[in-house]
């Protein structure tokens, strides 16, 4: 029997690629798609979400929502192109009267208490706000795995901040002190998923929709992290939010008491692993330590292999 989730995400190429393969995964059953400022501008991600549900053409067609108008003061475009999905321009027919995210994700939750796992692929902000809306979330969904933090890798936004937890670190913090079931999935495991140049532009089935969509977008990726980080290749960092549902066998995890540095003017969103045992409150968060590379690559081309439809 499928899992249901709702992915909330900033689409940039990785969010792409994560997206793509949830609805591809005949484990999953994604009822829903929230799309959330970060990478991108609000507006811009709300877009990228249609386009990147209109382009696959999955079997099953999540329910959309908005993302809602918020400015943060990152840049990821540099990364992920002007648009977020490379320097590409695909056709979009935009739909109206989406429902705001974050009312999206609690009358998800509402609807399947106990069956909905949230993978939040950007910014806590709609999980935070949808937890304003529904009190009660944390206890009703199955799960929450979360995109974000650092353990002991440098921060990719700041000195010792990962980029999601940067954007929002008091909304990372909501989340975490909530009381839900949360999987943390940090940077010092999300920079172990480089994919290869040829990885990622000979994709298995290559005629069908997916792989075609997703050979367009990764080469801005490509070279972007090569001018950024002197690397060959692209990490797929979102991905590991999903093969944490679909594959959790291929992560390994740690209980751990995780808090979020508010306010620091060098630390704003740093991550602070609590590890005192004598300390009261206990672990509120798995955290990820160690991935299964070669594996999370074999799932990658499996569920491409199986992706139905043509170009």
């Amino acid at each position: 029997m499928s899992q249901k989730i709702v992915i909330i995400c900033d689409p940039g190429i990785d969010g792409a690629f994560a997206v793509t393969l949830a609805m591809l995964d005949r484990e999953l059953e994604v009822v829903g798609v929230a799309a959330s400022a970060g990478n991108v501008s609000a507006e811009q991600a709300t877009t990228n979400v249609q386009i990147i549900v209109g382009q696959i053409d999955p079997p099953r067609l999540p329910r959309l929502g908005a993302a809602p108008a918020i400015e943060y003061d990152v840049d990821g475009v540099k990364l992920h192109g002007p648009n977020g999905l490379g320097n590409t321009s695909f056709p979009c027919v935009p739909l109206h009267h989406l429902p705001s995210s974050d009312k999206l994700v609690a009358d998800l939750v509402r609807l399947y208490p106990q069956e909905v796992t949230i993978v939040c692929l950007g910014p806590a902000t709609v999980l935070a706000r949808a937890m304003d809306l529904l009190p009660e979330l944390p206890s009703l969904a199955k799960r929450i795995v979360l995109i974000g933090g650092s353990l002991h890798e440098p921060g990719n936004a700041g000195p010792v901040s990962e980029f999601h937890f940067f954007c929002d670190p008091m909304a990372a913090r909501k989340v975490l002190l909530s009381d839900a079931r949360v999987t943390l999935i940090p940077l010092d495991v999300m920079r172990q998923v480089l994919f290869s140049p040829s990885d990622l532009l000979d994709l298995p089935a290559e005629d069908s929709r997916a792989s075609t969509f997703l050979r367009q977008i990764v080469p801005f990726g490509i070279a972007a992290t090569s001018n950024m980080y002197g690397l060959e290749g692209f990490h797929l960092k979102d991905v590991l939010g999903i093969v944490a549902v679909s594959q959790p066998e291929l992560l390994k995890t740690k209980s751990m008491r995780v808090d979020v540095e508010t306010r620091g003017e060098l630390t704003r969103g740093m991550t602070v692993f609590d590890q005192r045992t004598w300390q009261q409150g206990g672990p509120n968060a798995e955290v990820v330590m160690e991935v299964s590379i070669g594996a999370i690559r074999g799932y990658v081309g499996r569920i491409l292999r199986g992706s139905r439809g043509s170009a």
